[in-house]
């Protein structure tokens, strides 16, 4: 090859990884260090491809090759920076998922829409870990490597989609899609019914907090939130109540507790949420807490009758307690709590309330709360493994 056919080639890759770091710099507020090293990762798949297809070197097109696939790889990862770290994973799931959801059948016993949406959310976590350990073993990165930022997030969700949708060979002269084969035999593998343990809905609890509440009570809100059962086309009890809380965080400027809330809809484990938010694992076991917090003023203040009709345990059903529940409730209240009870089973407004019992509105929403908080305690005792009879 003559000297100065090698001088043009070294000078068109040196373009498209200056082009490359360019649109980086300009497109994004990611620092110079951040832009150099994703521009550099992109830059060396790029030449990887285009020294291993038998294709591409047969072409004689080689560095028009490396400029398509360079810019095709710099447009994907811009797309999913400008999308966010929380809409571009919903992105990114959303086409893997309608890419499998074919080839990963539930069990005839779990047959429902449902049910195969559950095992497409199952799969579909596993194959982002394998993508992650690709991406650190392609790009020779330590085996601890995580996205930190916004750009090297959108760089990995980005490599995601592209290893999902690679084409790998088979016999007969055929190929096929590796999320597809991944997905084939994750189906093969599910036994003939698959128990899901639902986690609870602010991640479970630990330490001095673990209160009857904070336990049964979360997770029985939890597994309504992601039930397995279909629902029935009119019943929209469910996204009313999801969409009350997410206008609820939203009204009280929590937006990243409506960010962290949607993230635990999806079942995410707490280090892809970390990943997702930016955060350590300090900062999201603090804003686990805070969601905690938030979520039991919504559902024993702020919309205490939607949530308990959501849960059938409205008063109408005796706050879900069995008759002995009930029984047990009932003696445990002061006179003025069961003269409180008696005119909320009547829909009296909490104004009129207040003046029949000769205190504020908010004292008569304070001990509501806390009759409230009663019922759950023992209501939850059984599915905690307590006694309704508990001398507490």
């Amino acid at each position: 090859m003559a000297l100065d056919t090698v001088g043009e080639i070294c000078q068109s890759v040196e373009a498209i990884l200056q082009l490359l770091l360019s649109e980086l710099e300009q497109a994004t507020s990611a620092s110079g260090q951040n832009c150099q090293d994703v521009a550099e990762r992109l830059f060396h798949e790029v030449m990887r491809i285009c020294s291993e297809s038998k294709r591409i070197q047969s072409s004689g097109e080689v560095e028009s090759w490396a400029t398509t696939l360079a810019k095709h790889r710099l447009q994907q990862c811009l797309h999913y920076y400008k999308l966010g770290s929380r809409r571009g994973r919903v992105e990114l799931h959303s086409i893997l998922s309608a890419v499998v959801y074919r080839y990963i059948t539930p069990p005839q016993t779990q047959s429902s829409y449902q049910a195969r949406v559950t095992l497409i959310e199952d799969f579909l976590q596993g194959f982002y870990m394998e993508a992650l350990n690709a991406f650190r073993r392609e790009n020779q990165l330590a085996p601890t490597y995580q996205p930190r930022t916004l750009l090297e997030l959108a760089e990995y969700m980005a490599f995601t989609e592209r290893y999902g949708k690679r084409r790998i060979p088979l016999p007969g002269h055929r190929n096929q899609q590796l999320i597809i084969l991944r997905a084939q035999t994750f189906s093969q593998q599910q036994p003939a019914e698959t128990p899901v343990d639902m986690e609870r809905a602010a991640e479970g609890v630990s330490g001095e907090t673990d209160t009857p509440w904070n336990a049964a009570s979360m997770q029985q809100v939890r597994e309504q939130m992601v039930a397995q059962e279909p629902e029935p086309p009119e019943d929209t009890l469910r996204h009313t109540v999801i969409a009350e809380l997410m206008a609820y965080l939203k009204e009280r400027d929590q937006e990243d507790c409506a960010d962290y809330f949607v993230l635990r809809l999806q079942d995410l484990p707490a280090n892809e949420i970390e990943v997702i938010l930016g955060l350590t694992a300090r900062q999201r076991d603090y804003l686990q807490q805070r969601f905690k917090y938030h979520l039991i003023r919504f559902a024993l203040s702020h919309r205490w009758e939607l949530v308990h009709q959501w849960l059938e345990a409205d008063l109408e059903r005796n706050l879900g307690l069995t008759p002995q529940q009930w029984q047990t409730f009932q003696a445990q209240l002061e006179p003025l709590q069961q003269r409180l009870l008696e005119l909320k089973r009547k829909k009296v407004p909490d104004a009129t309330i207040g003046q029949t019992l000769g205190c504020s509105i908010s004292q008569v929403q304070k001990q509501w709360f806390k009759l409230l908080e009663q019922a759950w305690e023992i209501r939850n005792y059984l599915v905690s493994g307590g006694s309704a009879s508990s001398d507490e």
